[in-house]
């Protein structure tokens, strides 16, 4: 055959070794440790962005590059069920055969695509370029393909196609629209006990990114030394309270690294503060906090029980927890204490203590704008799990306060199960004890509904979804 009679051959394409994207390898990497460990990103976050700042040359990050490594992490896995629900639209199979690290990357996209102002192009060609990086060619062109069907829609025009129409279901409609578990959506619509605005107004609070909120430790540190931060305001509601508006590294305030100062809610600062203002009856010298780790509730109630002269002793189950409440009550000026105790078990006298925090354990569904993996991770039998421990810890600390003396109860979830229904079992079979309003302790407070006891939400008062009942021991 002649030279002249061959097809012309195409230049062969050089070689493209894939680009190193730091910031989606890094988001990438977090999700895998949220689902292959059960790891939280509040934990799992913060050590990857200190080592990525720390590294030298062109994978050094900067503060632009960490909060898109944020947004990332947090907005992917807050949206879960939305994005789960588009990009089975778009694959040929149940996701459940998509291989996990597949589907983080797919999920990573999904979100630059739905989720921010990432133009299209560059979402899609980041996300394939991340997929050959981390799964190897051939995953990423079926995550190239994904993605493509994906960017056909806006999340508008995607919920359109995948949510059920809310006059058909509505608490399935709100589950996809706002990417919470069916199950979920019906508790808190529950505890809230409104109509449809109310609880779609939580749902959206519940996928906002909270703002980061320092605590003043009274006797160590003072809200106008935290003001002096870059972007700080004062709290909403407690004199304690700094809020950082544009988000900021805590680590970075001096009180803070000092221990003087703390990362803390505003829900929680709030029930450390509703308890020690508590009336009592008799002494106020000796004060319990009964779950005490990871320490922060337990670091206030140091410092406003050392202003009165009186004792704290912190008792956590966990030694490694316990060891956390050591660290956090370092440095506190009064007395106190830190002991590795079961609260169902405890090693105290009845009748010791004039004041008594129990904040238990539970399922954690008031602070979902904190941990978003956790309305994943959880499941209705969580409740059955929880309930007799909370009931038994609520039983101990009763036992643990003097006639006159105050219990808080407190939980990080609004739903019934773990809030009034475990205060009001409790209280059937202790006839010697009662209710206290616990709404004039929270002063300029609004919204905290009939009482007596309290219930905060994210979508009312910008804080965790935090209970509380205060009860008085009387017999």
């Amino acid at each position: 055959m002649s030279e002249q009679s061959r097809r012309p051959r195409r230049p062969a394409k050089p070689y493209r070794r894939p680009q190193k994207d730091p910031v989606r390898i890094l988001a990438f990497e977090a999700l895998r440790a949220v689902d292959e460990r059960d790891a939280y990103a509040n934990l799992v976050l913060p050590p990857l962005l200190r080592r990525a700042r720390e590294k030298e040359g062109p994978e050094k990050f900067d503060a632009r590059d960490a909060a898109l490594a944020t947004e990332l992490v947090y907005g992917t896995l807050r949206r879960q069920g939305t994005y789960d629900a588009v990009i089975a639209a778009c694959v040929d199979r149940p996701l459940r055969e998509v291989d996990p690290p597949v589907l983080d990357v797919i999920s990573l996209g999904a979100h630059q695509l739905l989720g921010t102002r990432i133009p299209t192009h560059a979402a899609v060609s980041a996300s394939v370029e991340l997929a050959r990086v981390v799964l190897g060619d051939g995953r990423a062109k079926f995550v190239n393909a994904v993605l493509r069907k994906v960017a056909q829609h806006d999340l508008d025009g995607w919920l359109e196609q995948v949510a059920p129409p809310y006059d058909e279901d509505p608490e399935d409609h709100l589950a996809v629209v706002h990417s919470h578990p069916r199950w979920v959506v019906s508790a808190l619509w529950d505890s809230l006990g409104g109509g449809r605005a109310g609880i779609e107004d939580l749902l959206e609070a519940d996928n906002e990114r909270p703002e980061v909120t320092l605590v003043a430790r009274p006797g160590r540190s003072t809200t106008d030394e935290l003001l002096r931060e870059d972007a700080a305001v004062p709290g909403r509601w407690s004199p304690y309270a700094v809020r950082l508006t544009e988000g900021g590294e805590p680590g970075a305030v001096e009180a803070v690294r000092d221990g003087r100062a703390g990362v803390q809610d505003e829900g929680s600062q709030l029930v450390a503060l509703a308890l020690a203002s508590a009336p009592l009856e008799g002494p106020d010298e000796k004060w319990l906090d009964g779950c005490a780790g990871p320490g922060g509730k337990a670091a206030l109630l140091g410092a406003l029980a050392a202003e009165r002269g009186a004792f704290l002793l912190a008792s956590e189950k966990q030694p490694h927890r316990a060891g956390l409440v050591a660290k956090a009550l370092a440095g506190n000026p009064g007395p106190y204490q830190v002991i590795a105790a079961d609260g169902t078990r405890p090693p105290w006298r009845p009748g010791t203590f004039d004041r008594v925090l129990m904040d238990v354990p539970c399922t954690g569904l008031g602070a979902l704008r904190r941990r978003p993996e956790a309305r994943w991770r959880r499941r209705p039998e969580d409740l059955e799990n929880f309930a007799p421990l909370q009931r038994a810890l609520l039983r101990g600390a009763l036992d643990a306060v003097r006639v006159g003396g105050v219990v808080g109860y407190a939980t990080c979830s609004p739903h019934l199960a773990e809030t009034r229904a475990v205060v009001e079992d409790v209280l059937k079979q202790h006839p010697g004890a009662e209710l206290l309003d616990a709404r004039p302790l929270l002063p300029g407070v609004p919204a905290l509904g009939e009482g007596p006891d309290v219930q905060l939400w994210p979508h009312l008062h910008g804080t965790d979804a935090m209970y509380l009942a205060l009860i008085r021991r009387t017999g």
